[in-house]
């Protein structure tokens, strides 16, 4: 899994003057929280370029001073104006507790489906996941070689080991739809007959 390292130097000072004095010096007031101790924070905003504009799922190594964390980015939130990145929250992974967090879905295979002339259509890019820390991954990998025409790929249907899937059951994943075209060859066969 890919790992970021993100340096930054603790806060001592709070409130709505300490927080702008932090934003006009170019760093993002950030928070660690889920530990032993809630640890507030503040670095570069170049150094989360990587890990808030990518849909890849990362953990961040965060160094403060002596101490290192290792996090799972939680919320961001954006300038409403200038749109640009104005706090950040983080979770600290503890090995025996689980974690909640958003994994992306990797598609592998290749669809009867489409083969025979339907088109993919992917319905969810993610999937919001409970595990241990030592179970996350990069992606969950669903495999669609059994997809075929007109069919689907629910959340139910998906195998993660040591993973719960918080996602109701019974939403589509993927389906393979008729194309316009394999829709006209089908009802000129028929007008044929």
């Amino acid at each position: 899994m890919k790992t970021i390292t993100i340096e930054g130097q603790l806060r001592s000072e709070f409130g709505k003057k300490a927080t702008r004095q932090v934003r006009s010096e170019g760093q993002v007031p950030c928070v660690i929280y889920g530990g032993a101790e809630t640890v507030s924070f503040s670095a570069p905003a170049v150094a989360f370029k990587n890990l808030v504009y990518t849909p890849d799922f990362q953990v961040a190594e965060i160094k403060l001073g002596s101490k290192s964390y290792r996090c799972v980015l939680k919320d961001k939130q954006f300038d409403t104006v200038t749109d640009e990145l104005s706090h950040i929250d983080f979770l600290e992974l503890v090995e025996d507790k689980p974690v909640a967090v958003t994994l992306p879905i990797r598609i592998t295979g290749q669809s009867e489906g489409v083969k025979a002339g339907g088109k993919l259509v992917v319905k969810i890019k993610a999937l919001k996941v409970k595990a241990l820390p030592k179970n996350l991954r990069e992606n969950i990998e669903v495999n669609i070689d059994n997809l075929e025409l007109n069919g689907n790929i629910r959340v139910e249907d998906v195998v993660a080991e040591n993973i719960e899937i918080l996602n109701s059951p019974r939403i589509p994943i993927a389906s393979v739809v008729m194309t316009r075209q394999l829709r006209q060859e089908e009802a000129a066969e028929g007008k044929k007959k």
